[in-house]
């Protein structure tokens, strides 16, 4: 006696993931423990974002005061770019140190009035 199996071969083809079942509407589920509130910390945002040449009012980062800032102004990159140009143009008896008696050419380095402490500088070029 002979015996023949048959099998059967089903082809199908999916066109994404395989579906997920749905929640059900009012159910519970254990989530852990739960949290209390927590207290969140708001901070000025950094100082380099929001200087300028000018003085600014912010709070200090560091005695948490509402002040406005003091600035002190000191050569930075462009007033030697601009004292280097004049010298390349011919104004070579000093004339070419103009830049270093302007402060719109210099960099401004923010203090705090109060703690004396530094705020950041605020960079030309």
């Amino acid at each position: 006696m002979e015996h023949t199996e048959k099998t059967e071969v089903r082809s199908f083809t999916t066109s994404g993931p395989p579906p997920y079942p749905m929640p059900e509407p009012n159910a519970t589920y254990a989530t852990g423990p739960a949290l209390a509130p927590q207290t969140v910390y708001v901070q000025a945002p950094a100082p380099g974002t929001m200087l300028s040449a000018e003085p600014v009012m912010m709070t200090c980062p560091h005695c948490s005061q509402q002040i406005q800032t003091r600035v002190v102004y000191e050569s930075g990159a462009l007033t030697w770019l601009l004292v280097g140009g004049s010298l390349l143009i011919g104004c070579w008896l000093g004339c070419c140190l103009i830049p270093t008696c302007i402060d719109a050419c210099k960099d401004a380095v923010h203090t705090c009035p109060n703690c004396k402490n530094f705020i950041g500088k605020y960079k030309r070029l």
